[in-house]
């Protein structure tokens, strides 16, 4: 007999069972040796015997054993347990400041805490606490970027002490807690913007390399972008055609999108969480003609059962072409998603095969 919960027993699962008790789905199935099926405890089935029951962890044990899934409660059904993934993980990000147990989440959803554990990992790449780490985070960063003062967004984002959150804030946010509060406060940021093959692009750039490189519908709304970016930094646009750098680097990179140039090497300066960078450091190293899957990015950083996570750094790349997102395509082969739209990814993709296959 396989136990999900070390305070279940045979007994306890045998009457909840008998019960078809909603409390205890999730925390076991049950295989029926004598028509081959594994069932949830609140299947409507007929009951079994007794003596021809036996009890699994999970559906993967129970198929392992050679049971076959109920066509009737439907034990392996991935969307059931996804919807209710999704209700806990929106519980979690509503809930970010409070303390939140692993087994006070598994109880209130009626979960083992060793099913739910491994269940939410699964779907979401990291574990609840981490999901709430993140969700805390957000927090922070939004009171942050409204303003707010330091030592009380802290708190009020759900943090025990000042000390924590620095501590944490290079492996978390990627600068401390005041620097993100200064929205680039005290930079000059240059930008211009120019025409291409694939539409409108704005750059621009620090001192240390391009911070931003977006596609848009127009200037006023890529600027907007820049803004929300760097709200307190010095934004400065470059003349129509000058010798500066920036505009001799968006040349280049107009050369590479418009008359099929290569990707021009320009320093780039890398802003966001610690993961969201490892995610854009791997990126940089994927060859050009070269494609890879959400998996395979999670795989490159050391963390393989974070693939949506890593989707999810993908969606906020702000340097677009330099930092190759257009690289990563669905585990079947699919286009996937891309910021700026489907067919700006095709047509790089297409261009970028077509090179290296003249190489």
């Amino acid at each position: 007999m396989l136990m999900t919960d070390s305070k279940l027993n045979e007994t306890e699962m045998r009457a909840a069972i008998k019960r078809r008790d909603a409390d205890y789905d999730g925390r076991f199935v049950y295989g029926v040796i004598t028509t081959g099926v594994y069932c949830r405890p609140i299947c409507a089935a007929r009951p079994a015997r007794p003596e021809n029951l036996r009890f699994f962890a999970t559906t993967h044990e129970a198929a392992k054993a050679g049971f076959r899934a109920c066509k009737r409660c439907k034990p392996d059904d991935a969307s059931r347990d996804t919807a209710q993934l999704k209700t806990i993980a929106d519980y979690i990000e509503a809930h970010a400041d409070e303390k939140l147990t692993l087994g006070h989440l598994a109880q209130r959803f009626g979960l083992s805490p060793s099913y739910f554990q491994r269940s939410f990992k699964a779907a979401f790449g990291v574990t609840p606490k981490a999901y709430q780490d993140a969700a805390r985070l957000k927090r922070l960063k939004g009171r942050l970027k409204a303003g707010d003062q330091i030592a009380g967004s802290i708190f009020e984002a759900g943090y025990g002490s000042t000390s924590r959150v620095y501590g944490e804030a290079a492996r978390n946010i990627g600068m401390t807690p005041s620097a993100y509060r200064a929205g680039g406060a005290g930079e000059t940021i240059s930008y211009a913007a120019r025409k291409t093959s694939l539409g409108l692009l704005m750059m621009a750039a620090t001192d240390r390399g391009v911070c931003f490189a977006m596609f848009g519908d127009s200037k006023t709304a890529l600027k907007q972008n820049l803004q929300a970016e760097f709200p307190n930094a010095v934004l400065a646009p470059t003349p129509k055609a000058g010798d500066d750098a920036l505009d001799q680097w968006i040349a280049a990179l107009d050369d590479h999108l418009s008359r099929n140039a290569p990707r021009p090497d320009l320093p780039l300066d890398l802003r966001g969480t610690a993961f969201q960078i490892k995610v854009w450091k791997f990126l940089l190293s994927v060859p050009e003609g070269e494609v890879v899957s959400y998996s395979e990015v999670a795989e490159g950083i050391g963390k393989p059962k974070a693939f949506r996570a890593a989707a999810s750094a993908c969606g906020s790349n702000k340097i677009g072409v330099l930092v190759p997102c257009h690289r990563v395509l669905r585990g079947d082969g699919g286009i996937g998603g891309y910021r700026w739209g489907v067919e700006r990814k095709r047509a790089l993709l297409d261009a970028e095969r077509a090179r290296a296959a003249t190489r």
